[in-house]
């Protein structure tokens, strides 16, 4: 056969996906045995000398190596990666919980895999199986807790938790969150100091939700101490903010122990009554007091300014990933439940009466 008719046997690039490079080469590029590039990458990493961790990584970032965490975990190796699964993530508490959260993980050397669950519990369920099937290291869960079934089973198979925000009774689990009775007890005080006698306090369907409960319970406790106060709790369903308009004219117009204020139970609640309180003049801040739980950008351009009571929310964050992670090192010490307080922001929306 002549030479021009010959089958070209030189290696063709493959059209696709380019060739992943492997511990094999980076091991060869830097001269060093798999052993050493396995350790560099794990946690026995301190082993080596520092001639040999300097030689890894400059293969490492000369040949572009990137591990393969999935197939690093099925070795029996750690994925470094923390799963969170959120119910709102426009909550500007969520935003903020977030950032907190991933900042802790990097510091540590994770990765944060986020879920959103839109309080879809059906979602929430998805979420949970794509985060096991990831083999993610721990869970962090800042939702409606409904799924009992299934964080409970993941419990079971070994997998830390920690819930930010809400307790689930059936679940033993580490919890990270606000001091619902001091934040409510420390507005509440506020309002009285301020003058106000006649206080309602609203949120969203309780519901079970450990957080709305805490802070209903607070509030009736924090009344107590003051004879000549009168307190109510209203639930509101925020998809209907007509519900909330009748509330608030309601208490307006009833007869009531004194100078009048309303207690927002979390910042979602407080932006729907602001947006109320624009939309009809005869509701407004010359005749009524508002303070919420929850520190939003806003509350400090409204004017007169909007009073709050501020959760440390990245810290927060933080504390989740640092209780995870001291989770994973120690799996038989006892169950945590780290509670922050609130901190008071005093704006013009409580001047006093």
């Amino acid at each position: 056969m002549p030479s021009s008719e010959m089958p070209d046997k030189s290696v063709r690039a493959t059209p696709g996906r380019a060739k992943r490079t492997t511990i094999h080469e980076v091991a060869k590029d830097a001269r060093v045995s798999k052993t050493s590039v396995s350790r560099y990458l794990g946690e026995e990493r301190k082993l080596l000398s520092d001639d040999l961790r300097e030689r890894i990584e400059a293969s490492i970032k000369r040949l572009g190596f990137k591990p393969d965490r999935i197939a690093s975990s099925m070795r029996g190796r750690r994925t470094r990666l923390i799963g969170m699964v959120v119910a709102d993530m426009l909550n500007p508490y969520t935003v903020a919980m977030m950032h907190g959260a991933e900042t802790a993980c990097r510091e540590q050397g994770y990765s944060l895999v986020v879920c959103n669950t839109d309080r879809d519990d059906e979602l929430e369920r998805r979420h949970l199986d794509v985060l096991r099937a990831y083999s993610v290291e721990g869970l962090i869960v800042n939702t409606q807790g409904r799924n009992v079934d299934m964080l409970q089973e993941l419990s079971n198979e070994g997998l830390p938790m920690v819930m930010v925000d809400r307790r689930v009774s059936e679940l033993n689990v580490d919890m990270v969150g606000l001091d619902n009775h001091h934040a409510v007890s420390l507005a509440t005080s506020h309002l009285l100091d301020q003058g106000y006698r006649d206080i309602l306090l609203i949120s969203e369907p309780i519901a079970g939700i450990s957080t709305r409960q805490e802070r209903s319970n607070g509030f009736q406790y924090a009344l107590q101490a003051c004879q000549d106060a009168h307190g109510d709790i209203i639930e509101v369903a925020l998809t209907t903010p007509d519900a909330l308009t009748e509330a608030l004219k309601h208490f307006m117009q009833r007869p009531g122990a004194g100078p009048k204020a309303l207690l927002s139970a979390n910042g979602v609640v407080t932006t729907h009554i602001c947006h109320v309180l624009r939309r009809h003049d005869s509701i407004s801040f010359d005749t009524l007091g508002l303070i919420g739980i929850d520190e939003l950008d806003w509350c400090a351009l409204l004017d007169p300014g909007i009073s709050t009571v501020a959760q440390p929310t990245q810290h927060i964050g933080q504390a989740a990933v640092d209780q995870l992670l001291a989770r994973l090192s120690m799996s038989t010490r006892p169950i945590q439940h780290q509670l922050f307080e609130g901190s008071l922001n005093i704006r013009g929306s409580t001047r006093a009466r």
